[in-house]
């Protein structure tokens, strides 16, 4: 039996929790995805699991679990254009939520936390809104399997949600202890950098083969929703296993 409780977590636990979340990030991308036109892309739930590893197991079961086990889905799935450059952007993402969520810095102030979540539910609001309201306003489509549907979307919806992530990304450093606001900037910084892996990718790699270049910036929001709705999923995951497995938690 593997003794999870030594400071230092064995070798085979570690390839197998590898293993494992490989094909939980797999699974997880699979299992719910939508494709967008627009961007030759898909949203999906991935995300989830690449930042429950990270949490749970730190940078570098995060990054290989992240990396392989997203490519991997793009191969399945259908996309093998965006398979290389998955591989290097969810690795480092995985990596850098991994790294920094068991490097906390411990301040103590709680109002270094408000100040940071603030301007983290800034960026975050600012880019839903800017890019939102200028691409994805007026007649939109949403293709779901082999439906699509027709729909006119307003830029006043895209500012309200703006402001929305804006203003609950800054609730949550008002209302939550520092350990809490350190995890989740590692999580939203680790999503970001997804977020503009995938830009700089589909600006000069996507967009040049298709002759589009504004597909970078419309799947911007996308990719923006991906990280709000894995970061809903892995933080109170990660919370309750770290409650009922404290020695998987570093600090």
């Amino acid at each position: 039996m593997i003794d999870v409780s030594k400071e230092k977590i064995s070798s085979p636990f570690t390839v197998a929790a590898t293993a494992i979340f490989t094909s939980f990030v797999c699974v997880a991308t699979i299992i719910f995805s939508m494709y967008v036109p627009s961007t030759e892309g898909f949203f999906n739930i991935g995300e989830s699991m690449v930042f429950l590893s990270a949490l749970l197991f730190g940078p570098y079961v995060g990054a290989f679990s992240g990396g392989v086990g997203s490519m991997l889905a793009d191969l399945i799935l259908g996309y093998p254009h965006y398979a290389p450059a998955t591989l290097i952007i969810k690795a480092c993402e995985g990596f850098i939520v991994g790294f920094l969520s068991r490097h906390n810095p411990k301040i103590s102030s709680r109002i270094h936390w408000k100040i940071l979540t603030m301007l983290l539910g800034i960026i975050v609001g600012g880019l839903l809104m800017i890019i939102g309201s200028v691409y994805y306003s007026g007649e939109s489509e949403l293709t779901l399997g082999f439906t699509t549907y027709t729909f006119m979307l307003p830029s006043e919806v895209w500012l309200f949600l703006g402001i929305i992530a804006a203003l609950l990304i800054s609730l949550v450093g008002f209302i939550s202890d520092p350990q809490f606001g350190w995890t989740l900037f590692s999580v939203t910084l680790g999503g970001l950098v997804m977020v503009f892996g995938y830009f700089i990718y589909e600006m000069f790699i996507i967009g040049w083969l298709f002759n589009i270049q504004a597909v970078a910036i419309a799947e911007v929001p996308i990719n923006i929703g991906q990280m709000t709705i894995g970061a809903l999923i892995a933080i109170p995951t990660a919370k309750i296993i770290w409650h009922a497995f404290p020695q998987l938690k570093k600090e």
